[in-house]
């Protein structure tokens, strides 16, 4: 460990006070030009081409993703491995109103900061850019694909109306179910046809009289995508689409077991056929590390922030969880202005580029900045880390 800790931080933190301009000039930028989930052609572009003027070493496209990246900033050794998180697709319609373009910017900002230490660090500093976080998952893709089995821990920051370090998210399974009728004159002869769109209604009732005997965590929510074409003409195709949410990956197996059956059963029902098929990656439970979100809470105390939150238990999804899963992970939510904004808002969106937005931003650089600090010269707190992340993993099954 260096004698002085505090006074690298010291440096990063008086490096990103410098470039303030510069970063959130990013952050504006890829709010002017929102981009959906794996198309985000010109954010990619951007962040990668700074972190190359900085020292990164960039690979573009990985894991068959256009918009997906790795960039590495080699060290004195090989291990530990640390990865800051990047996202940068947007809503449809609303832009940023998830604030994707201040999670980008304040891991990019993080590890430019870092590459300017005249040390070399004990270790590889890696920033991913993973797209399509609101649908498609690409994290999922790159944990498949094996990008994060080397990993010792990784983090981003997330914007929010609150501040809090540690908090869950749900696992969800993204299903689309289609059944297969027979056609027929819906007044002259509905005795000919078989009702597709009967067997999607069926489908909806045994759902909910499923609801009772779930756990209380557990979400299912769906539309008819498809309910066929006319009132006087027996549907012979019809199509639903679900989400299934639990607090564990283990019981929302289960809940899809039983949501297989209920397709099942309203086909028997109504005579139909049916196909079931995910429509987008599933994403797993986030598990958010203590021993890591202990050294980021203390350097946000340090940086002024106290108003924090305990654990909570989160209700939406991320594909964030899928990392944690088999990497020691933070997600942690900074507030970037007042409860009454709703995530997913043209408000929301508008708030990451306010001056409080762009206040939490450079927060958020500096707090991921130290913690990459704080575990790259206390690799036993990794072992710790890891040994958290495991008995929490064994606990679940």
């Amino acid at each position: 460990m260096p004698q002085n800790l505090e006074k690298l931080k010291n440096t990063v933190c008086h490096w990103i006070d410098k470039s303030y301009d510069k970063f959130t000039s990013l952050a504006k930028k890829i709010y002017e030009e929102p981009e959906l989930g794996f198309e985000e052609v010109k954010a990619a572009q951007w962040l990668t081409e700074i972190l190359e003027k900085y020292g990164y070493i960039i690979e573009m496209g990985i894991a068959d993703l256009k918009t997906a990246f790795r960039a590495t900033l080699p060290g004195s050794s090989n291990k530990p491995k640390i990865a800051l998180i990047c996202e940068y697709d947007a809503l449809p319609e609303i832009g940023h109103g998830c604030g994707h373009n201040l999670i980008a910017t304040a891991s990019v900002w993080a590890g430019a900061a870092l590459s300017q230490l005249d040390i070399e660090l004990p270790g590889t500093i890696l920033i991913f850019g993973t797209p399509g976080e609101e649908t498609g998952g690409g994290k999922v893709i790159l944990v498949d694909k094996h990008y994060f089995d080397d990993i010792d821990a990784a983090m981003m920051f997330h914007p929010s109306t609150e501040n809090r370090i540690l908090s869950s998210s749900l696992a969800i399974d993204a299903l689309e179910v289609t059944f297969f009728g027979k056609t027929a004159h819906a007044a002259g002869a509905p005795h000919l046809g078989i009702n597709a769109l009967d067997a999607v209604i069926q489908t909806f009732n045994g759902i909910n009289a499923l609801r009772q005997h779930l756990k209380d965590d557990v979400r299912i929510h769906g539309i008819i995508t498809d309910g066929g074409k006319a009132p006087n003409i027996v549907p012979d195709r019809a199509q639903a689409r679900f989400y299934l949410r639990a607090k564990e990956r283990s019981y929302l197996d289960e809940v899809v077991q039983k949501f297989k059956n209920i397709c099942k059963g309203a086909a028997m029902m109504t005579g139909a056929t049916f196909e079931i098929r995910k429509f987008e990656n599933s994403n797993d439970n986030l598990i958010s590390n203590k021993v890591i979100g202990n050294f980021f809470e203390k350097n946000l105390r340090t940086l002024g922030i106290t108003d924090i939150l305990p654990f909570h238990e989160g209700s939406g999804s991320t594909d964030m969880g899928n990392v944690s899963q088999i990497v020691p992970s933070i997600h942690p939510y900074l507030a970037i202005g007042s409860k009454k904004l709703r995530g997913h808002s043209r408000e929301f969106a508008d708030a990451t580029i306010s001056p409080e937005g762009l206040n939490t931003l450079k927060i958020a650089a500096k707090a991921l900045a130290m913690t990459v600090l704080d575990l790259l010269y206390n690799p036993d707190q990794l072992k710790k880390a890891k040994m958290e992340l495991d008995a929490k993993i064994c606990s679940a099954k």
